[in-house]
This record gives C-alpha cells, structure tokens and sequence, in this order.
C-alpha cells in the first residue's frame, strides 16, 4: 500500500515538474499602415460604415436569396471544408489527450496440465492461474513539447474554420455571380431577338423598293447581312443560358437541368443597392477568411519550433504496474499484489545535429508562413482597391451609356413624328428602332457589369461568412 501512495504522489508531483514551455512564444505580425488608414483609397463616394454580412439580400432579389440558402446548405464545397474542420478538431483532441497518461488492463487464464509427470511425482494434475493487472504510462511533459502541440493543433481548427468560411464566401459570390450572368444572357437573347425582327423588316422594306427601283442589291445584302449576323449571335446564347442554369444547379448540390423550370423565364438583372458600405481596411482584413488562415497557419508553424526545441532535451516517463495472480478467481483479488514503479529516462545527447536541423527546418517553415501571411495581407488590400474602383468606374460608364440610351429613346421618338408628318420612310424609323434596340443592350450588359463587380467587391471584403 505503501508503494501505491508513493506511485500516486509521484505522479500528482509531475504538473508541477511540467512547467517549462521552451520554444518562440508567439506574436501576431504587425498591421501593415495601409491598414490603419480611415478609409480605403478608392472609396471616395462609398460609405465607410460597416458592411452588412449578408450582402446578397441587399440586391432584392428574393430567388437569388433562395439560391444562395441552397448553395450553404447542399453545396459540396461547403461540406468538403466542414469535414476538414472535423478532421483537425480530432487532431486537437489527440493532442489534449497525448498530455495524459495511458492506462490499461489485462487479464489471463493458463492451465498447465500433466505437471506431475515433469516434476516426476505422481498424478497428472493440471495447475492453474488467473491473472489481473493494471497499468499506467505518462511521458511528463517537462520541457513543454506536448503543449506546443496541442497549440499547434489548436491553431490548425482555426485555420480550417478560416477555410471554411472562405468557402461560404466564394461560394456566395459564385452563385451571384452566375445568377447575373444568367439574367445577363437571358435579356441580351430578348433584346437580339427584337433586333433580329427589326432587320428582317428591313430586309423585306429593302426587297420591296429594289423592286420599285430606288434600292440596289447592295442595300439589301447589306441589310440581310447584318440580320444573319444577329441570328448567328442567337444560337451560341441558348447554349450559355443552358450552361449558367446548370453551374447554378451544381452550386446548389442539384443535378444540371433541376433549376430549369424555376431559372428559364427571363427577369430583370438585379441592381446593387443606392447605399453601399464598405468599412476601412482594418475591418476587412480582420474579416478576410485567407488573412485570418495564413494567420493562424503561422501560430501553427511558430508552436512547432517548440515543439522540435522539446526533443533536444531529456523525456522522462512514469511506468507504474498493480498485478494480482492467484489459482481459484474467486480469490484473485484476495492476494497481495504485485507493483512495479519505473521512471525512465530517454535522451539522445549526441544525435550528430539531428535534432538542430529539425528546428532549422521548422524556423524556416515559419519565416515561410510569415512571408505568406504577409503576401496574403497585401493582396488582400490590393483586391479590395482594385474591386472598389472597378465598381466606380463602372458606375460612371453606366451612367454614360444611359445617357446614349436616353438620346436614342428621343430620336427614335422624332422620328415617328416625321413619319407621321411625311419626312421619314418606315425603314428610317426601323433603323433608328434598331440604334434604340443596341443602346438598350449596352446598358442591359453594364448593368449586369456593375452588379458583377458589386459581388466583387463583397467578396474582397470577406463578407458572407458571419452567421446571420
């Protein structure tokens, strides 16, 4: 009994040996000044409020909503990354564990028959014994390389959970994006489809007036070559607005063609809100799913040099053995028992630079996730520059071409009034129908380009991952 209270103060003593932490302690890099400025540079005429997470509502399109909840939900890039985040949290668990001792227990039987002929007495009698015992083994963590792994550990879930919020945002900006790009496709094949029926009018008003004699075959192949040309443009569309209902349908974790139905009548693109917000780079870069990764890809890197530091030094471990025996198991426990208390001792003092090298290596897998921290954080800044004056200027290209549609919706309104009054032929006011037709497809394709890059902007902001 004596010896098991020995064992057992022993081992309660060891957290306290246990205290040492060897290795870098880490620190999170310093912001870079870009980041500590008020605002972004090229957000002059945005909101530098803080951006709402769910942004794609603010389009007001209650469909998009519903692909989107779908895609969250069924998408199998979500549930890809869900997994790795169960798969490194287990490894965290591994860790905590591997801090704790190992227990077990066992138990035999054995029956040795025809003892009495070996031991040359008479009598074949068989012996018998039963056996039960328990066992401890704990490597005291003395110098802090088993908490260094459970840091490790724990910095990787961070990273997956990093990870997979970066797939919500990605995955929210693609089905967006393919959304628009859908509605895009859907009114240029409405508006082409008008002009196609304009320049077939043209043709036949053409045919009719080389038979009057003040037309040549010139105009008319002229005419009928750019109706042809519009018609050839027809064909490819069907096949991209087929292509856009199925990536949609994947996104959302369907086969291609189960969105057909609710996805084939065309609607309006939907429009970016009058109010957009954006926040200052600080925000944004605490939001960033791939800042927040390689951040804590670094943490996980730096807790290794503690980690490979461990190893140089001595490992010490408890092994301690309780062992009952007897030959009837009614009495197996009855006896006294057998201990075993055994400290020992690992160390590899002379391992001609094996150990060094192994933590040359682990600083230089850090100063590697330090250089990608660092590079993720600038092209972070960069994307979100790029994506805020992208979205300006095409604000501004919008506003032209609206401008060029509102002249062609006037001249084609003069000249139905001259037809009226005599001065204009039918095949001017179909020309001029037509130029109205082309200036409505140019705003309908910078439409669908502002709400693109709308949705690009939301994603470099790393928006979309908060839970609602």
């Amino acid at each position: 009994m004596t010896r098991s209270l020995s064992f057992l103060a022993l081992l309660a003593a060891a957290p306290i040996v246990a205290g040492c932490v060897v290795g870098p302690d880490y620190e999170k890099p310093a912001a870079p000044l870009a980041a500590q400025q008020p605002a972004f540079h090229r957000a002059e005429t945005l909101s530098a409020e803080a951006p709402a997470g769910q942004w794609w509502r603010a389009l007001g399109d209650p469909l998009l909503d519903r692909l989107v909840e779908a895609a969250l939900a069924s998408s199998p890039d979500v549930e890809i990354a869900r997994a790795r985040v169960i798969q490194a949290r287990s490894g965290l668990k591994k860790a905590r564990a591997d801090r704790l001792p190992n227990t077990g227990t066992s138990a035999g039987y054995v029956r040795i028959g025809g003892l009495g002929e070996v031991l040359g007495e008479d009598g074949g009698g068989a012996l018998e014994l039963y056996t039960a015992s328990f066992d401890a083994t704990w490597e005291l963590d003395l110098f802090g390389g088993k908490a260094r792994a459970t840091e490790a550990a724990g910095a990787k879930v961070q990273a997956q959970q990093a990870a997979m919020d970066g797939a919500l945002v990605s995955l929210e900006a693609e089905v967006a994006q393919a959304y628009v790009q859908l509605r895009q496709l859907q009114q240029r094949q409405v508006l082409s489809r008008k002009t196609a029926e304009i320049q077939a009018r043209q043709v036949e008003l053409a045919k009719q007036r080389q038979a009057g004699g003040t037309a040549s075959q010139l105009d008319v192949e002229r005419l009928n070559n750019q109706l042809q040309s519009t018609r050839a443009d027809l064909v490819p569309l069907s096949a991209q607005i087929d292509e856009q209902m199925d990536r949609l349908a994947v996104l959302t974790g369907r086969e291609p063609g189960a969105l057909d139905a609710d996805l084939a009548a065309p609607a309006p693109i939907p429009a970016p809100p009058a109010v957009v917000t954006v926040g200052d780079p600080a925000g944004m870069l605490r939001r960033r799913p791939d800042v927040r990764q390689a951040e804590r890809a670094l943490a996980q890197s730096n807790a290794v040099i503690g980690q490979r530091t461990a190893d140089q030094f001595p490992k010490v471990s408890l092994i301690g053995l309780l062992g009952y025996s007897a030959t009837d198991a009614a009495n197996l426990f009855d006896a006294t028992p057998s201990q075993i208390l055994m400290p020992m001792l690992q160390w590899t003092p002379f391992d001609f630079g094996r150990a060094k090298a192994k933590i040359g290596e682990a600083e230089g897998a850090r100063d590697e996730a330090l250089a990608q921290y660092r590079k993720t954080v600038l092209s972070a800044l960069q994307d979100a520059e790029t994506a805020l004056s992208r979205y300006g200027r095409q604000r501004e290209s919008l506003a032209s071409l609206r401008t060029v549609q509102a002249s062609a919706d006037r001249a084609a309104a003069l000249q139905a009034q001259r037809q009226a009054g005599g001065t204009a032929s039918t095949l001017d006011v179909l020309d001029t129908e037509r130029q109205r037709v082309q200036a409505q497809i140019a705003v309908s394709d910078a439409n669908a380009a502002l709400t693109r890059n709308f949705i690009a902007l939301q994603k470099s902001l790393g928006l979309g991952w908060e839970p609602a």
